[in-house]
């Protein structure tokens, strides 16, 4: 190859790796870039309008600008395969989190440990996300116990659940149902993506707690203790999600 074709080659790779003035047309490699800075500077998962709106005129194709940044998406997550992080889609966006089989590592950067949950509140927790909407009375009556207070406190102020209207009857009951905070949490784009009922299981018992009182829910009621020894059948809680699409958008 000569001389002049080997001055050419770099000078291509040194346009794709060095940020041009701002409104010039970005190249896919500088447009992940910004995608990258842009997702470990936020506090929180970004959605790719607002990954769209970093972009001023003329720094995307005019048509294709939102495909542009899917591909640089598609093209980040597929850089992560080998890395300690990943690029994961949830409800909110995007977002680069550790995986999980490190957490045992980087859990170390903490003294405090994470927060453990009784069996009681998870029960809670999954029959609002599998039937929702559902009062306080529907949980009840699957679980045949009462559902303490301190539990849907504990999932109000984690903001987990919330209340999306009032059934009609007697009282007008709140019906809840989950939130993108909840689907973000547990690494879910959308409530379709809820694993099997069996899954679950295998998911919470490593977050479990003796019912004891000293839990995070706070659950000493001795209803809540029954509760917890006896967990709802699975065949109670199979039923699909119901709650309007438009809660979790």
């Amino acid at each position: 190859m000569s001389e002049h074709g080997e001055a050419k080659n770099t000078e291509e790779s040194v346009d794709e790796t060095t940020l041009p003035l701002p409104g010039s047309a970005l190249a896919s490699t500088q447009i992940a870039q910004v995608i990258e800075a842009a997702l470990l500077a936020a506090e929180g998962p970004l959605t790719v309008d607002t990954l769209f709106r970093l972009f001023a005129v003329g720094e995307l194709d005019e048509e294709e600008g939102r495909k542009q940044i899917r591909l640089a998406l598609e093209s980040l997550q597929a850089e992560c395969a080998h890395r300690g992080v990943t690029l994961q889609k949830v409800a909110s966006g995007y977002r680069y989190q550790t995986r999980q089989e490190l957490s045992v590592w980087v859990s170390r950067l903490w003294e405090e440990k994470p927060p453990r949950y009784t069996r009681a509140l998870l029960e809670t927790l999954a029959l609002i996300a599998y039937k929702q909407p559902v009062t306080r009375g529907d949980i009840e009556q699957v679980r045949g116990v009462s559902v303490s207070q301190n539990i849907m406190r504990t999932l109000l102020e984690r903001d987990w659940i919330r209340v999306v209207g009032q059934r009609e009857a007697p009282g007008r009951p709140s019906m809840y149902g989950t939130t993108k905070a909840f689907l973000d949490y547990f690494d879910l784009a959308k409530l379709d993506d809820l694993p099997p009922l069996e899954e679950i299981k295998a998911m919470i018992e490593p977050t479990l707690v003796a019912e004891d009182g000293a839990s995070v829910d706070g659950a000493a009621d001795t209803d809540e203790a029954q509760g917890a020894a006896e967990p709802a059948d699975a065949a109670d809680l199979s039923m699909g999600p119901e709650a309007d699409q438009s809660t979790h958008s």
